[in-house]
């Protein structure tokens, strides 16, 4: 019986396990260091910490990933991921001590003492569990035999892919050719034609089969047929959508069984975490966008009458429209007048509108004698206070705290097919390319690269960096346009 791998991060229970007893171990090291005592369980305080410490190691495993191809890092690369680990346990342990108020009831000692041991005894732990399960695979030889079938105008290639892959667990131990032109392909044996494969499999030692011809290939339907007969299982890839840099996995659709191609993918946790993410940061986000609204609201209704908010149409995730909200900075012909600047602009192609010194802000006004004059508009835009009715936004689910920036209708109209891989994911306050340089980015194929790399690399730890480093900008006034 084929058994399927498992997938996320509960793939490695064994190391999260192994993880969590390193971490208590540590945590009775440091008890015993400090109180002279082997059982801090017995403190009601230091039992609810070692509850905390718990949940924030099973966290960081499966939120932060950091059991993520444990099995395939090196020294230098388990070192760090360890490190990684063992901070945001540390930092979860730190958190719950202040959000409840109870410092006074630990020693500071026993927690940084934790975090010491748990780093050494963690990395310690992981490299023998490591080593433990190579040399086990080694001695009893597990990797399962499998037979390939390949198309012989691809084969050198996909067998280069196969193998560069590391096949977890398997080894090709034969070749089968859709037409009998070779004898090996990169020192594999070509075993039989694709006509004889199933007699092959049969009397031979095959736990699997994997298949990259169509179905349209003579033989290959009478194959397929014959291993489901023989019980043997098959891998069948469909030509063409294995490209590299996508994601592809097997699902149900309509009654159906379907290969889904994608260039990244969340799990329904990983879509819970997020959006929990947005609700909380929205919360407190429009909280401060309501203040901020009853302090400037009056002086640009002064400077410029009319509403103080402004909502522009903008294009959401995967193309769907919808009204983005900000504190008004612009005088209200804003709008009428970008055509006859957009000879200003400093962006390439005018996939994006960004110019140096603009007279549609309020307040801003060019002297003769050369002297460029600011008002509340361009203070409200340098401290990026007229972004937070955004955050109304996320509270609707229109927007994330962190995505792809919104694109107007007449921006949209000009994207090409690269351009639109920005609008897989729901737009943001704040992305990539804004923390790598916000307005001071003025090519737009690299805004996109930023964002499309964004998209394929996306974590929940990604957003949470990426929101830290947001903050720094702002109150650097970094690149705020």
């Amino acid at each position: 019986m084929y058994k399927r791998s498992t997938e996320g991060w509960f793939k490695h229970i064994d190391f999260i396990i192994l993880d969590e007893l390193a971490l208590q171990l540590a945590y009775i090291m440091a008890y015993w260091i400090r109180q002279r005592s082997f059982l801090p369980y017995d403190s009601s305080s230091y039992r609810s910490l070692a509850i905390v410490l718990i949940l924030m190691d099973l966290l960081a495993a499966a939120i932060f990933n950091t059991m993520h191809n444990v099995l395939k890092r090196g020294y230098f690369k388990e070192f760090t991921q360890t490190l990684k680990h063992a901070l945001i346990v540390f930092t979860g342990g730190i958190i719950f001590i202040f959000s409840t108020q109870t410092a006074e009831s630990f020693s500071r000692i026993v927690l940084y003492l934790t975090f010491g041991f748990h780093l050494v005894i963690g990395y310690a732990a992981r490299l023998l569990l490591k080593k433990y399960l190579v040399n086990r695979g080694q001695h009893r030889g597990e990797k399962e035999t499998m037979l390939v079938v390949l198309n012989v105008d691809s084969a050198d290639a996909m067998i280069d892919r196969l193998t560069k892959s590391q096949l977890d667990g398997y080894q090709i131990v034969g070749v089968v050719l859709d037409r009998p032109e070779r004898n090996e392909i990169r020192g594999i044996p070509v075993v039989t034609r694709l006509e004889d494969a199933a007699n092959y499999i049969c009397r031979e030692w095959i736990d699997s089969v994997y298949i990259d011809c169509t179905m349209e290939t003579p033989g290959v339907k009478e194959l397929m047929a014959a291993c489901r007969e023989m019980a043997v299982p098959v891998h069948y890839h469909i030509p063409g959508i294995g490209v590299d840099g996508s994601k592809q996995f097997a699902e149900k659709l309509g009654g159906t069984t379907v290969l889904t191609t994608t260039a990244n993918y969340a799990t329904l946790t990983d879509v819970f975490a997020k959006r929990a993410l947005d609700i909380f940061g929205g919360l407190v986000g429009s909280l401060f966008a309501l203040i901020i609204i009853a302090i400037v609201g009056p002086k640009i209704k002064k400077a410029s009458p009319g509403p103080i908010l402004y909502q522009s149409e903008r294009i959401g995730q995967n193309g769907k429209k919808f009204k983005m909200s900000k504190i008004r900075s612009m005088y209200l012909d804003a709008d009428a007048r970008k055509a006859e600047l957009m000879e200003q602009n400093r962006v390439k192609d005018g996939m994006m509108f960004k110019i140096e010194f603009d007279p549609r802000v309020i307040g801003n006004e060019l002297l003769p004698d050369g002297t460029k004059k600011t008002g509340i508009g361009e203070f409200i835009r340098k401290t990026s206070l007229d972004e937070f009715p955004q955050f109304f936004n996320v509270l609707k689910g229109e927007m994330s705290l962190v995505g792809t920036r919104p694109p107007t209708p007449d921006e949209w109209e000009k994207y090409e097919f690269h351009h639109r891989a920005r609008l897989a994911c729901k737009p943001g306050i704040t992305g990539m390319w804004q923390v790598s340089g916000r307005s001071e980015i003025t090519d737009f194929e690299e805004v996109v690269r930023l964002d499309t790399e964004y998209i394929n690399n996306w974590s929940l730890g990604l957003d949470l960096k990426i929101l830290l480093k947001t903050v720094g900008a702002v109150f650097a006034h970094k690149g705020a346009m």
